[in-house]
């Protein structure tokens, strides 16, 4: 009996014609949400003078950055499915305007409870993620779409965008404090929203003069009910723990680094910003290049040198520093096994640990469109939002393993755990269906083409 194959593309054809329109769409989506995603993030960096300058405890300034993060999440299925039906160019330009809005009364707050609902609402730009995986999944033809949400995704690196100014600029918040520009801005850290303020409407305006007029909506015309009914599939859920765990632990890691930096290795606040970029820009970068992996060589196998990759590093990152101390029968000690990750070795390995983020964001979202091709708004939501929640979720949870178990490197322990039950779900998935289609091969330890013949 023959093997049945599993099906999954190993490698795009050649001369695949992709659209300039299709060109278009994903210049303006992936610049229009790598300035959502800084706007998003912007609270990781400045909390510290906010902080300052507000008289805020620690809980008050990480639930600013929480309700942002929260809001950011809670509609990307709405929005993914909005995009299917009227099309991403539409929904792009009033999801920038929208977001200008709060932005720019966050200039003007000087209290801490307006700012934390102002927080809240411009926490609405994370939600663009699902509109531009909607929209460039309709525009391109399946054998480049890899590439081009790979591409797209790389927006991801707004995340770093404040971080790099308050690095480059170390200045810029002191010397423009107290100044007022444009009669309207003031200066201080409120110049960075100020900023974010008119860049996100000149972007709105380019994205209205540059992407096509006449857009594609991939689900215009279908039932709601129609849309939604691919989420009753276990596989859906599946594939929002995966991105809980190689999108949500990046956000969350993000914001977390600085501090941990600050905190366990004793920098300043500009050298640990710089060092949590040499994460997020390999996990926002390398995104395209796990797009084109997964295109060539397929989702599944990308999935597992992912996620295998995050299993030791995050395993080793959550030893804690120390060594053994063994009793000997004439009641002395002594000491062995010393153990201790110096700031270059953490860095390293956390450097390493974004890279597999990066080309693990692109194979998940490889999966989509092969498996719901007419419904990528709605599983595609669905999967951004839970990757989302889990960068709201597991910042708590990076405390409180701390807290409980006085161990810092305890961060690292949550995530070898999730990206563990990850790995392990996939497998179990992979082989129980192996096993399904042949059967025949369950009990063979290897190839029976290739086993020995008995003599």
């Amino acid at each position: 009996m023959g093997m049945t194959q599993l099906t999954e593309p190993v490698e795009a054809p050649a001369h695949v014609t992709v659209s300039s329109g299709a060109k278009r769409v994903l210049t303006m989506s992936t610049l229009a949400f790598t300035l959502m995603f800084a706007v998003w993030l912007m609270f990781g960096i400045l909390g510290v003078p906010i902080q300052k300058e507000l008289g805020l405890s620690d809980p008050e300034l990480a639930w600013i950055s929480a309700v942002a993060v929260l809001n950011g999440s809670l509609w990307r299925l709405p929005a993914g499915m909005l995009t299917d039906r009227i099309g991403g160019r539409i929904v792009t330009i009033s999801m920038l305007l929208l977001t200008a809005i709060p932005c720019f009364f966050i200039t003007q707050v000087t209290e801490y409870l307006p700012l934390l609902v102002l927080a809240f609402l411009v926490g609405f730009a994370g939600n663009l993620f699902s509109v531009g995986i909607a929209w460039n999944a309709a525009w391109f033809p399946k054998e480049r779409q890899g590439f081009a949400l790979g591409v797209f995704g790389a927006g991801n690196v707004g995340a770093s965008v404040t971080k790099l100014l308050v690095v480059l600029l170390p200045t810029i918040i002191v010397s423009t404090t107290g100044a007022m520009y444009l009669g309207i801005f003031p200066g201080g850290w409120r110049i960075f929203p100020a900023f974010y303020t008119v860049a996100l409407v000149v972007v709105a305006i380019l994205t209205f003069v540059i992407v096509p007029r006449h857009d594609r909506k991939g689900g215009e015309g279908k039932p709601m009910r129609e849309m939604l009914a691919p989420l009753k599939h276990v596989r859906v859920w599946r594939f929002s723990l995966y991105y809980a765990a190689v999108f949500g632990a990046y956000v969350a890691l993000a914001a977390w680094l600085p501090k941990y930096y600050v905190d366990n290795y004793d920098v300043q606040l500009q050298t640990a910003a710089l060092l949590t970029a040499t994460f997020i820009f390999p996990a926002s970068l390398l995104r395209p290049v796990g797009g084109w992996f997964s295109d060539r060589y397929g989702a599944r196998r990308v999935m597992y040198w992912t996620f295998g990759v995050m299993t030791l590093t995050t395993g080793i990152l959550m030893m804690p520093n120390g060594h053994l101390v063994i009793a000997q029968a004439d009641g002395t000690e002594s000491e062995h096994l010393a153990y201790a990750i110096g700031i270059a070795p953490f860095a390293f390995l956390v450097f390493v640990l974004g890279c597999a983020m990066g080309v693990g964001k692109a194979a998940v979202y490889k999966h989509i469109p092969e498996y719901f091709p007419d419904n990528v708004g709605s599983v595609g939501g669905l999967v951004g939002m839970f990757g989302g929640l889990g960068g709201f979720f597991l910042p708590p949870l990076f405390a409180y393993t701390k807290e409980w178990s006085g161990f810092p490197s305890s961060t690292f322990f949550v995530l070898f755990l999730l990206t563990a039950a990850c790995f392990l779900w996939m497998h179990w998935t992979v082989v129980h269906m192996l096993h399904h289609e042949s059967p025949d091969l369950a009990r063979h330890l290897e190839s029976p083409d290739t086993a020995p013949v008995s003599r």
